[in-house]
């Protein structure tokens, strides 16, 4: 009696299972990707659109280095995703960028944040002092929707009937 009850509810399981996947997608916190290497792709381009946005014609701030950094940490209940980036900005686009990738949606978290500011140099024949701007490196990092269980999919994610 208890099997057949719980049997009876599995519709009642499975349409609310779907509602919660459908309010899951509409926030902000996971990136909208569901494999590493096309996350990776979506950082990248978003930090590209936000430099650019910052600094239009990368005039003042431009992205010198960015690679994809792979996890070495142990298997996790939500897989992160992480690139590494390196940047010459100047001191206001910098705060732009940084802000615009922490505070945007989906989730974009940045870690290990180095700014060294590169000093003053004369040319000769100019009159005016050029500016290093800031040498930049930090990583990016955001995270995927976990995957479905290894038991699910494993049984096709149909239930056993006896």
């Amino acid at each position: 009696l208890r099997v057949r009850t719980q049997l009876a509810q599995a519709p009642d399981v499975e349409k609310r299972l779907a509602q919660v996947r459908v309010a899951q997608r509409g926030r902000p916190g996971f990136l909208p990707e569901a494999t590493p290497e096309l996350a990776t792709a979506g950082l990248v381009q978003r930090l590209e659109a936000v430099v650019a946005q910052a600094s239009p014609g990368n005039r003042s701030c431009a992205i010198t280095n960015r690679s994809p950094l792979t996890e070495t940490r142990p298997a996790e209940r939500f897989p992160r995703v992480s690139v590494q980036v390196r940047l010459r900005c100047g001191a206001p686009e910098l705060a732009a960028v940084l802000h615009a990738l922490e505070g945007g949606s989906p989730r974009v978290f940045i870690d290990n944040l180095n700014i060294l500011a590169q000093r003053y140099f004369y040319m000769p024949g100019q009159t005016r002092a050029n500016s290093g701007g800031l040498d930049v490196s930090f990583d990016m990092y955001g995270y995927i929707p976990p995957r479905p269980n290894s038991a699910q999919s494993r049984t096709g994610g149909q239930r056993a009937t006896r």
